[in-house]
């Protein structure tokens, strides 16, 4: 028979070192997770938009050309509670698999870009826009919509 003996003091540290490390380790997870399913939940899309030509080829992935160099790069924060218009707003991104309410109280870029081949519009005629909002190098929302008076706003998907 074999017997160890050890001081309690030693047994508490060695917990509370052991707890930490299971701590760590399971941040670590969510926030591989949590990443993983912005990603997942917009199956087959490729979500980076931290480079121009990410946020050029997220929106070719739709059929969408756009000019290069940006109208606009702003950036807004996405706010704690959704009013209505914001309610309306995640509408249009829940139906394309995107959520805002993830990021509420989150600053985010948003990047708009005039798209050039619009079925019904010129190339150069200002009027439809692509919006992409960026968060931590991923494009988490948007919308392509037209600037002019009794405009419309949709999703990135193309209308028929």
């Amino acid at each position: 028979m074999f017997v160890l003996s050890v001081k309690s003091s030693k047994i508490k540290v060695w917990a509370i070192g052991v707890a930490a490390i299971a701590c760590i380790c399971g941040v670590t997870l969510l926030a591989i997770n949590h990443r993983a399913d912005t990603v997942s939940k917009n199956e087959g899309l490729v979500v980076r938009g931290a480079t121009s030509q990410e946020r050029e080829a997220f929106l070719a992935q739709f059929g969408w050309t756009v000019n290069p160099e940006p109208l606009e790069v702003t950036e807004i924060m996405i706010p704690a509670e959704f009013d209505e218009v914001y309610n309306e707003y995640n509408k249009i991104q829940l139906a394309q698999q995107f959520d805002l309410s993830k990021y509420c109280s989150k600053r985010v870029k948003r990047w708009t870009y005039e798209i050039t081949n619009y079925p019904g519009y010129t190339a150069g005629s200002g009027c439809i826009r692509a919006n992409l909002l960026v968060f931590d190098g991923q494009i988490i929302g948007g919308d392509v919509c037209s600037v002019e008076l009794n405009g419309f706003m949709h999703g990135f998907e193309k209308l028929q």
